[in-house]
């Protein structure tokens, strides 16, 4: 259960991050808004997923999930670049987040 909560606490980082972008400097009212709720929901479940797991592969994955996802949000809906680097650095951040996920950290 608590590796849920990383995992969707990282899906509402994304989405901080997006909203963060959106807000262009916190100019305009509802993606600023949206950024504060993604952010609040996301640094609210990741403390209670902390409660039953180690502080450095639960920030790692939730770094990851959101780093990741921003990107590829950013790429499929925001006109960012596409590389074959991006994607290949983008897989192994995904890499890395399931191998932590799997090295077996909660309590």
């Amino acid at each position: 259960m608590a590796w849920l909560l990383v995992v969707v606490a990282g899906l509402l980082e994304t989405g901080f991050a997006v909203c963060l972008k959106l807000s262009h400097g916190f100019t305009r009212l509802w993606p600023t808004i949206a950024f504060c709720a993604f952010a609040l929901g996301s640094f609210g479940l990741l403390t209670l997923a902390l409660r039953k797991l180690d502080v450095g592969p639960a920030y790692a994955v939730w770094t990851g999930i959101g780093a990741a996802g921003t990107a590829i949000y950013g790429m499929v809906f925001l006109g960012d670049v596409v590389s074959t680097l991006k994607i290949v650095s983008i897989t192994l951040v995904i890499a890395g987040v399931i191998g932590l996920q799997l090295s077996g950290s909660a309590h």
